[in-house]
């Protein structure tokens, strides 16, 4: 690791600091999930923590290499939110810079005006949403589902992310189809594959599986699932019948 990574990016900003070290949210043991002896790998004694980034502290700096505008867009962001009469902190859950990237995690209810604030505040103008990723930490209790946005502003040469989190018994979080138009498939990928339900969406209905499918396919507590393979005098069974990896 370069002397640069270490401290601070080429123009002299210090790396922000992660608060401690992070959020445990989980212990994997082995490599592959096998907890009957089914894991081959050589792994099965591997114990890994895991654990999401912790808030950053100030000063944020920037990504390696270029200027040091995080810091910036933050406070941009905190005064234009202010200025329509919403505590920062209210909205921004934490900051989080972690491998050169800058990410705010919104409440889920004031995601829209988040969302059109970073795009018409002209210190801002976050132009283009190149879509919505859904992820599914089981082991994140009340926040199981979290859906992750990547922002460019075209005018400033500019990448940030927004972050929102529902609980499985709760996965609703407002379409942001209106401010930028181009997440309306990204919005049915993340709904068809996470079971993401984003109200206000103009026709929210899945978009690979079939209408009539059940579950859905991307969450860590989907079955396995799949179909035996037939060789001449042979067959292998499907996946989640070859061997327990409950």
């Amino acid at each position: 690791m370069s002397d640069e990574h270490l401290n601070g990016d080429a123009n002299g900003a210090p790396p922000a600091p992660r608060g401690g070290r992070g959020e445990v949210i989980g212990v994997r043991h082995g490599m592959f999930g096998a907890s009957n002896g089914g894991d081959t790998s050589g792994y099965g004694g591997l114990v890994r923590t895991v654990r999401l980034p912790g808030a950053s502290e100030r000063p944020y700096g920037g990504p390696r290499g270029e200027a040091a505008w995080f810091d910036e867009v933050a406070d941009e962001l905190e005064g234009a939110l202010e200025e329509q009469g919403l505590l920062p902190e209210n909205a921004i859950e934490r900051t989080v810079v972690d491998r050169d990237e800058l990410t705010f995690h919104i409440a889920r209810e004031h995601l829209p005006r988040v969302a059109r604030t970073l795009r018409d505040d002209p210190a801002l103008r976050f132009e283009l949403c190149t879509g919505v990723s859904g992820v599914h930490y089981l082991q994140d209790a009340g926040r199981e589902l979290h859906a992750v946005y990547h922002l460019r502003s075209i005018t400033h040469n500019r990448l940030i992310r927004l972050e929102v989190t529902a609980p499985d018994d709760d996965p609703r979080i407002p379409s942001i189809v209106d401010v930028y138009p181009t997440n309306d498939w990204h919005e049915r990928e993340a709904y068809d594959f996470f079971g993401l339900v984003f109200d206000g969406h103009p026709a929210l209905a899945r978009i690979m599986m079939p209408d009539d499918w059940q579950g859905f396919p991307q969450r860590k507590d989907y079955p396995l699932g799949g179909i035996p393979v037939e060789y001449k005098g042979a067959q292998i069974p499907a996946p989640d019948q070859r061997r327990s990896y409950s």
